[in-house]
């Protein structure tokens, strides 16, 4: 049914200091561990939700036998639709990624013309 790396729909039913515990179906569970919330330091587990609130999240593993499922909101847009961020990056930091390079060499072509 569930599937390594599928992007799943799932709600907040708990918080404890070591991960979010979420409700996928009627059938499973699963646990957003705390070293999967984010690339940064987290804090407070708190901070990523609310109990009840409907989040995305990417499945890390599945537990056939217990109906487990390991997850993970890194790198996606967890609140809206579960995209990766890079997906979702329209105006934002892709453009720079895009062209960082290209702009420093531009510049370093322009600072060696003028020495």
């Amino acid at each position: 049914m569930y599937k390594k790396g599928d992007i799943i729909k799932c709600t907040i039913t708990g918080f404890k200091e070591y991960g979010i515990f979420v409700k996928v179906s009627p059938d499973y569970d699963g646990l957003i561990h705390i070293s999967e919330i984010s690339e940064s330091f987290v804090r407070n587990v708190n901070d990523y939700g609310e109990i009840g609130e409907t989040i995305y999240a990417s499945i890390i593993d599945v537990d056939e036998e217990t109906k487990h499922l390991k997850l993970s909101i890194k790198n996606i847009n967890y609140k809206v639709d579960g995209k990766s961020m890079e997906e979702r990056d329209t105006n934002g930091f892709l453009p720079l990624k895009e062209n960082l390079n290209i702009w420093i060499n531009e510049k370093i072509n322009e600072i060696n013309k003028n020495t």
